[in-house]
């Protein structure tokens, strides 16, 4: 195309970054129920993770764009206001809830875990039934509330949850129950769609090819500018299925195909794009962030490698267990393998690494500050850095003189 435009790799990064909302100023106030709001609307969708090494994945995007903010508010504006459900969406997420009829065809289409004890279960139908006519009777359940059930035995490598849940799971996937509120311990309650979701969402109905193309717009708008497969990931939807419907958004000029620097793919970018000439970026990100979740885009974006090594054996680990990116200005400059020692009230650097032609004392001085910022807000008495890294003297010094 003669006209089309062209974008440097730089132009991308703040392009990307503008669109997730990063660059505010983030500070020790909490930061309003709007802004909460605000942040879920911009990335469109929250993926779901609670590992339990420093906080919920989910929780800390939240922090990586708006600094310590108030959970209850949080869980109250998520569960309490009827603008959010769960969904399977890009894995389990928090979803805006008129996402509900856009998402229907991953409930038509939900297959169960081939392995799952449900699906080896004896009366399978029959207590897949019963679970269904307890809520309908009594109300919202947990998985205790349900009789207990001996299910198959279990081999190496199962998950471990009780029939019960993998009950509660299976109805939440094809969209029989949905989950109404999280207790303290994280633990799903379920209850019926329509006593959850309102009617208006309930009653719409899209079809297959439409909620793809409002699903990919709202993927293209989070996103700020790329590929089709950056697109098609978002909410993991097949590539060749995308591919005819970002087409049309093109044609409706919500959506302009474009160049990038040293991109191997044609790329597109958003109609409501902004190239800020610079981003005050200075935070840690989630592993499960969808600025860096789909790690093609991430090498693609940041020249940044990034691989989750908690299922890699200790001994081949190249970075460690639970590794943060960090991200300054509009560039990842580090990685850090971080935990939240409660017990000896510590948030701990397990090892600190540094990515190649940074400004080593600078990096250490603006990460010092941010590791300050999310030992306070998780109520973590002292930073603590192992010597692991060529960071991690640096960050030492650091550290030592800001406390």
């Amino acid at each position: 195309m003669k006209n089309q435009q062209h974008f440097s790799q730089s132009d991308a990064r703040r392009i990307a970054l503008a669109a997730q909302g990063f660059g505010q100023v983030r500070t020790a106030s909490k930061p309003s129920v709007a802004k909460l709001r605000t942040a879920i609307k911009r990335m469109g969708i929250l993926q779901l993770d609670f590992v339990n090494v420093l906080i919920p994945a989910h929780q800390f995007v939240i922090f990586s764009r708006l600094g310590p903010f108030d959970y209850p508010q949080f869980h109250r504006l998520v569960y309490d206001s009827g603008e959010y459900i769960e969904h399977w969406a890009h894995e389990a997420s928090i979803v805006p809830a008129d996402y509900w009829p856009l998402l229907r065809y991953r409930r038509d289409e939900f297959k169960p875990w081939p392995n799952s004890p449900i699906m080896k279960l004896r009366g399978r139908n029959r207590y897949l039934a019963n679970v269904l006519d307890q809520i309908k009777t009594s109300g919202a359940v947990t998985s205790r509330d349900l009789p207990a059930v001996k299910g198959p035995k279990r081999k190496p490598g199962d998950w471990h949850r009780s029939v019960p849940r993998w009950a509660l799971e299976h109805h939440f996937g094809n969209g029989l129950v949905t989950v109404s509120n999280r207790l303290s311990n994280f633990q799903r309650v379920y209850d019926l769609p329509h006593r959850v979701i309102g009617e208006a969402h309930m009653a719409r109905r899209c079809d297959t090819a439409s909620a793809h193309r409002e699903l990919l717009a709202i993927a293209a708008r989070a996103s700020g500018i790329a590929t089709v497969r950056d697109l098609a990931d978002y909410f993991r939807m097949p590539t060749k299925l995308a591919v005819p419907r970002i087409a049309e958004l093109v044609e409706d000029g919500i959506l302009t195909a474009c160049n990038v620097e040293n991109w191997q793919e044609p790329a597109y970018v958003h109609r409501s794009v902004r190239s800020p000439k610079k981003l005050n970026c200075q935070c840690l990100l989630s592993p499960f962030d969808p600025l860096v979740w789909y790690r093609p885009r991430a090498l693609r974006l940041f020249d940044f490698h990034y691989r989750i090594e908690i299922y890699v054996p200790a001994a081949k680990r190249m970075w460690g267990y639970y590794v943060l990116p960090f991200l300054l200005d509009d560039k990842i400059v580090a990685r850090l393998d971080i935990k939240a020692d409660r017990h000896a009230g510590e948030l701990l650097i397990l090892a600190s690494h540094e990515e190649p032609g940074i400004d080593r004392t600078r990096v250490a001085n603006a990460l010092s500050g941010e590791l300050q910022l999310l030992c306070e807000w998780l109520n973590l008495g002292r930073v603590r850095v192992s010597r692991k890294g060529r960071l991690a003297r640096d960050l030492a010094v650091a550290v030592k003189r800001l406390s």
